[in-house]
């Protein structure tokens, strides 16, 4: 399976983004399950590549392997997060820098999906204040299967070799789709949608098709069968298609089985480019989008920020005008993510490697941190401005009138011979507060975000 590098993934990884790009911008309703796609890839090269180097070698290099997946994923990442913390303090809406500047350190240790779950925000709730990076809760679940993933198929190769991956990756599919299925709440699927343990399946799915056991029978079926297997792949994309056209966030059969049938497709569809298909390879390895496929972790980090600020309520411009502007933007950044912090950092920079790497990854994080500390967070969200308050109040009323009238009052003493009655005047004091003009405050509305 070593083939070396294979445009046709790289045109599964533009599909992929493109699905979430579309998504995003409110042009495909199931486009979020681009980010699947993207899942089931990633099990399957990164299971591949830990097979081979134990074939290779006869063992697993984890701190290599954790140390090219840093290199790989961190050094964006930390520029995404620093230069938006900065940029929507200074032109963002006050409660999304805020929910930018709380975000930022999770999504910094790649826990932003099990902080989104506890921040009891639905990830689906079209009310809540919008996280610029809130997409980044996918990163954080590939992340934590990279640090799991690669000890557990190094186990398994040393005690049971490649079939005990095989068992354990379907078992474990299976298992988290289960789950998904009955921890599935519909007020608020955020829980399941967003959890490792009930997301697994596709990391674990495209993780099985990179088993021998398996991709060797792809392989041999892409071989002696081609049209066969054409028909298979065409079957899986146009799964693939039907669910990104049909599906949505609410959709109760998608946490019940239609996620679980999304992913097994992607797997599929992705070992079958990998087996080296022909057909399917070249209508995949269309030189547009391999070049968006290689940017694909790009485009997918800047995309939603971009799309934050650039939305109707901040540019009154036209549908067609908004979509444009930001994928323009988009691709400007992620050009230069690439091209000035991913590659150099990824191939060239002799200081990101080995022990000097790590301390410069501790520096970097270091830094990142202090950013965070100079820019606090506000106890609240919702405080109020007492004397603006009074100021509003006081504007709607005059000062206090004082008024004397005369009130003649009757006293009248009796005794057993006679009789007096005596007439004076008291003084009874009033006091009346006018309002000039509208109606008078009778209560006021503090309306905030979903902090």
């Amino acid at each position: 399976m070593q083939r070396g590098h294979i445009p046709a993934l790289d045109g599964l990884r533009a599909l992929a983004v493109l699905g979430v790009l579309a998504f995003h911008d409110d042009r495909l309703p199931g486009g979020f399950l681009g980010v699947d796609l993207f899942f089931a890839l990633s099990g399957l090269l990164i299971t591949s590549l830990l097979i081979g180097e134990y074939e290779r070698t006869g063992s697993v290099d984890l701190i290599g392997f954790w140390g090219r997946r840093l290199r790989r994923l961190l050094p964006a990442v930390l520029a995404l997060l620093v230069v938006t913390v900065i940029v929507f303090r200074l032109v963002a809406d006050t409660g999304e820098w805020i929910v930018a500047r709380t975000d930022a350190p999770w999504a910094q240790f790649y826990v932003a999906n099990w902080h989104l779950i506890a921040s009891g925000n639905g990830y689906w709730d079209a009310f809540a204040a919008p996280s610029a990076f809130e997409h980044l809760w996918s990163l954080a679940i590939e992340e934590q299967f990279y640090l799991v993933w690669p000890v557990v198929v190094w186990v398994l190769l040393r005690r049971g070799g490649t079939r005990s991956v095989a068992i354990v990756a379907g078992f474990g599919a299976a298992l988290s789709m289960v789950a998904m299925a009955i921890w599935y709440s519909a007020d608020d699927p955020t829980r399941v949608y967003m959890g490792t343990d009930t997301r697994a399946f596709s990391l674990l799915a495209g993780a099985l098709c990179a088993v021998p056991v398996i991709r060797q029978r792809v392989e041999r079926f892409a071989t002696s069968r081609p049209r066969g297997a054409l028909l298979v792949g065409l079957g899986a994309a146009s799964t693939i298609g039907v669910l990104w056209v049909a599906a949505s966030g609410t959709s109760g059969w998608l946490f019940r089985g239609g996620l679980g049938a999304h992913s097994i497709a992607s797997a599929l569809l992705a070992a079958l480019v990998v087996a080296g298909l022909p057909a399917v390879e070249r209508l995949l390895a269309v030189g547009w989008l391999v070049q968006i496929g290689r940017l694909s972790y790009s485009i997918y980090l800047w995309h939603w920020p971009v799309f934050i600020l650039v939305s109707p309520q901040h540019v009154a411009v036209g549908r067609t005008v908004l979509t444009v502007m930001r994928l323009a933007i988009t691709a400007v950044l992620a050009v230069a993510s690439f091209v000035v912090v991913e590659q150099p950092i990824r191939h060239r920079a002799k200081w990101a490697h080995g022990g000097r790497g790590r301390v410069a990854f501790a520096g970097t994080s270091a830094i990142a941190v202090a950013v965070w500390l100079a820019i606090p967070v506000p106890t609240s969200t919702n405080a109020v401005d007492t004397a603006a308050l009074e100021a509003v109040v006081g504007a709607r009323t005059t000062s206090v009138i004082a008024t004397t009238t005369a009130v003649p009052t009757t006293t009248a003493t009796t005794t057993q011979s006679t009789s007096t009655t005596t007439t004076s005047t008291a003084t009874t004091t009033t006091t009346t507060t006018i309002v000039p003009s509208g109606p008078p405050v009778t209560t006021l509305f503090w309306y905030g975000d979903s902090i």
